[in-house]
């Protein structure tokens, strides 16, 4: 079996959704520490001066070291402005009014009604809503749930273990990393590869072409041929040693 971890994204780009499409199982890592100003509160979306930042807004001053599966919204009135912002660059956008109806519905539900709206709840919501759209059937996990413990690459095969997984697929940028701790997960029999992704063009209003925005962007503008436009970016997964090779002609070139 095939398996992927990460941490839980907000309106994350396309390559997470990628990678979450060619594994078997996706383990939302929702029980490690948050950090402030990173993937799991905000992101982009493309608007006529390029990418723009929505940020969601959250409890953290005297809070240092909490988990992602901790950490509150500040102002559970956000998702007004994160609306607004999104209706305003992306209305003219050719499958908006397709999206946009569950996009406002699964996003005020998840905190409109909430005393103590979690950061992680809403993110994993938008997550399986995505996949709803995109018709991805990867098998969804929490990590808390598993009760594995360890750290890094301790604590992701400790999980692929849990599981029964056989190959690990790893976001590229955790190469830094988990090539100096592969064995750890050799040692368990689990393979380890890294995600290659290459960020496919497609229709979009504002030109020129801005990649890496959310994968809302895609949505709105390629409706139902936005599963087949994603998988199009993906290349055969980076051995180990494709990596390190690749890490090696950098440091040579400089």
């Amino acid at each position: 079996m095939k398996i992927a971890i990460s941490q839980p994204t907000y309106l994350p780009w396309i390559g997470y959704l990628d990678l979450i499409d060619q594994v078997d199982t996706f383990v939302l890592l929702d029980n490690v520490q948050f950090e402030k100003q990173s993937w799991q509160q905000r992101n982009r979306i493309k608007t006529p001066t390029g990418l723009q930042w929505l940020t969601v807004p959250v409890l953290f001053r005297g809070r240092f070291g909490q988990l992602i599966n901790e950490v509150e919204i500040r102002d559970i009135e956000f998702w007004r402005n994160h609306l607004r912002a999104i209706e305003l660059n992306y209305r003219r956008a050719p499958f908006f009014d397709d999206y946009f109806e569950g996009l406002s519905s699964r996003m005020m539900t998840r905190i409109k009604y909430s005393s103590a709206a979690l950061i992680a709840d809403l993110d994993i919501g938008l997550i399986e809503w995505f996949m709803d759209v995109l018709g991805i059937q990867t098998r969804l996990l929490l990590s808390s749930l598993l009760n594995q413990r360890g750290r890094r690459t301790e604590l992701l095969a400790n999980i692929c273990d849990s599981v029964g997984a056989r190959q690990y697929v790893s976001p590229f940028g955790s190469a830094g990393y988990l090539l100096q701790e592969t064995d750890v997960l050799l040692d368990k029999g689990i393979d380890v590869v890294f995600q290659h992704y290459e960020h496919p063009q497609y229709r979009q209003l504002f030109p020129p072409f801005c990649p890496y925005a959310s994968i809302l962007d895609l949505i709105f503008n390629e409706g139902e041929q936005s599963l087949q436009i994603l998988r199009s970016g993906r290349r055969t997964c980076f051995l180990p040693q494709e990596i390190s090779d690749l890490v090696s002609a950098k440091v040579e070139a400089r």
